[in-house]
């Protein structure tokens, strides 16, 4: 690899603002969630637009609490996609739920909603819909919606790629009747590791916030600072440790003030990619739609145009100094699903194709020009050096 002129797949976009805010906690005394994660979960919600919004400690933690708040244990079925990460599925399986596949659409990213409809035709038994917004693109959520009213059950959105997707109906993640964004350091905005649950309903939200702090009957970070705490609590069911602390709350808040301005950054940065490659007809845009987030760049090779493969492409750009990356391997290529459900790849053609065509391009707000350019002219030469005609 030639490492003076290599371009990282992916850098945070940090700064001194999120410097300050971390040492200001730290300087506090006060390092797990506290005043601050409540005032990030405030301007989240205002943010979305969402009446609640429960600061966790991950997606994959904010995942488990929003099924489980929803009805999601024991041998209850949820419906989602096999083209996402694996915490979106295992997150019901640690509750004890099965998991079942609809296809994604033909030239998306996205669940199907055809595909969804076959699926709750045959299995009436399904709880809720998990739909996955898949590099930044939102799933199409009037179709999903409706066919939950219709059935009667609950839509989680997997928000993890998703933020800040404004749509005419509100923003992805909201849609629902809960939405699980991330935090993770590769994420749109980021506190490191950390998530977060938005929903509508009182109830949901009061019941997420119990779970995420062990079941304990009252709010628990004041117990120490409040004049009126007490060390008296009680325990009403078995919950988990998944709360936001303070420390990483500071990087999210900081972090939230750019939202904005670090998604044009991305979307400035898509274009000039779409621009390049548009009339090169062995690559396939990423799908685009309103409220695109433009968390990923998902390019598409064709491999009739080509004389090589996905993989073969992906080692040549990295060899010549781009970082790449995969999203996603789908699940019926784990072995954990594989044995579990018996999936079979034939059986989600769509994803099939998606996986083994599909290329993460380097994307994120720090880029510069030169490096933007340097991912052009190597996907552009990979391609013309190995060009089938």
């Amino acid at each position: 690899m030639n490492t003076k002129s290599a371009v990282p797949f992916f850098r945070p976009a940090l700064g001194t603002e999120e410097e300050q805010a971390v040492l200001e906690v730290m300087r506090s005394g006060w390092l797990t969630t506290g005043k601050i994660a409540l005032e990030f979960e405030k301007e989240f919600a205002s943010f979305v637009g969402s009446p609640f919004a429960l600061g966790v400690n991950s997606a994959t933690s904010g995942l488990m609490l929003a099924m489980e708040a929803c009805g999601i244990g024991p041998g209850a079925p949820i419906l989602t996609t096999p083209y996402t990460f694996v915490s979106t599925a295992t997150s019901a399986l640690h509750l004890g739920a099965e998991v079942v596949y609809a296809d994604i659409e033909p030239d998306s990213y996205c669940i199907s909603p055809e595909k969804i409809a076959e699926q709750l035709a045959r299995r009436p038994e399904i709880k809720a819909i998990v739909p996955v917004h898949v590099g930044g693109a939102v799933c199409d959520m009037k179709a999903i919606t409706g066919l939950a009213k219709q059935h009667g059950i609950a839509v989680i959105e997997d928000a993890a790629h998703s933020f800040p997707s404004l749509t005419s109906a509100g923003y992805a993640g909201t849609l629902g009747d809960a939405g699980v964004f991330s935090f993770y350091a590769n994420k749109t905005i980021t506190t490191g590791e950390g998530g977060m649950v938005c929903v509508h309903s009182p109830a949901l939200a009061e019941r997420i916030s119990r779970l995420r702090m062990h079941g304990i009957d009252r709010p628990v970070w004041d117990r120490y600072t409040s004049k009126n705490a007490s060390w008296e609590y009680d325990v009403t069911e078995a919950g988990w440790k998944c709360n936001l602390p303070d420390i990483l709350a500071a990087i999210g808040r900081a972090q939230l003030t750019k939202a904005q301005s670090l998604f044009e950054k991305r979307k400035a940065i898509a274009e000039k990619y779409n621009q390049a490659f548009a009339s090169l007809d062995f690559l396939r845009l990423p799908p685009d739609g309103q409220g695109n987030a433009w968390h990923l760049y998902l390019l598409r090779i064709v491999p009739a145009k080509l004389t090589i493969g996905r993989d073969v492409f992906s080692s040549l750009l990295q060899a010549d100094g781009i970082g790449v990356s995969l999203h996603f391997i789908p699940h019926f290529q784990m072995t954990l699903f594989k044995n579990k459900y018996a999936l079979r790849a034939q059986d989600f053609p769509n994803a099939l194709r998606q996986f083994e065509t599909t290329i993460t391009l380097p994307l994120w707000p720090g880029m510069t020009d030169d490096m933007i350019d340097r991912v052009i002219q190597a996907v552009t030469a990979t391609g013309k050096a190995h060009y089938a005609g």
